[in-house]
């Protein structure tokens, strides 16, 4: 039958991953670093794999392709659950000396996370409560999952490591959607303060008033009063 399905552009495609984990259905997968739609049954056509791809990769066409199989794809997730759905929390043990027999689960709510990465325009920024992190925070800071990342939208880099500065694409976000509030959450060491800096400069550019904080973690672990 020829029915609309998903095409990937594999010069475009960067092999971040995102559409893969965006694909509720498992259609989609990571061959040799380049997405590839795996089979035209599992892809119902609806694209939420569409807003996540950074490069623009993904379109729909017109085509010659089997019909969605729903019942097939229920098969195929039956025995773990599909890895590419956003809704599903990954649970991990949390380490002995805490509790034994506590499984905590992820807070995250969207892929991908790199700054660099998410594209300006996504559904999940619609109201969103913007968290833009340095990314070795969560390392340093035990809840952070909890504590920030929980009913937020995250993004997080690195000030010194990433090439470039984050101040243009930060402000065509928070400009381009219906933006709620921005937490900003850096390291207490110097070099973390490239990323205050990003954020506090895409506020003012942006043109929008919003509720804001910058929230700083010390090296062992600790919130900065």
């Amino acid at each position: 039958m020829v029915r609309k399905i998903i095409h990937i552009d594999e010069e475009k495609c960067n092999g971040c991953g995102a559409c893969a984990m965006a694909c509720q259905e498992g259609a989609i997968g990571m061959v040799d670093g380049k997405a590839k739609l795996l089979r035209d049954d599992y892809c119902d056509g609806l694209g939420n794999c569409l807003p996540v791809c950074p490069t623009g990769a993904i379109s729909f066409t017109e085509r010659e392709a089997a019909a969605f199989d729903e019942a097939a794809v229920k098969a195929n997730q039956a025995p773990g659950g599909c890895p590419g759905s956003q809704s599903k929390r990954i649970e991990r043990e949390a380490p002995d000396d805490l509790m034994a027999t506590a499984r905590i689960a992820s807070a995250l709510n969207q892929w991908p996370v790199q700054i660099k990465l998410v594209p300006v325009h996504a559904p999940y920024f619609e109201n969103a409560n913007l968290l833009i992190a340095a990314d070795c925070t969560a390392y340093a800071y035990g809840n952070f999952h909890r504590d920030f990342i929980r009913n937020r939208v995250t993004l997080i880099g690195c000030p010194k490591l990433d090439e470039g500065d984050y101040t243009e694409k930060l402000t065509e976000i928070i400009r381009s959607n219906e933006i709620k509030s921005v937490t900003a959450i850096r390291m207490e060491v110097p070099c973390c303060g490239g990323i205050e800096r990003a954020v506090k400069q895409a506020l003012m550019a942006s043109g929008k008033f919003l509720p804001w904080q910058v929230v700083t973690v010390t090296t062992d672990g600790r919130i900065l009063e």
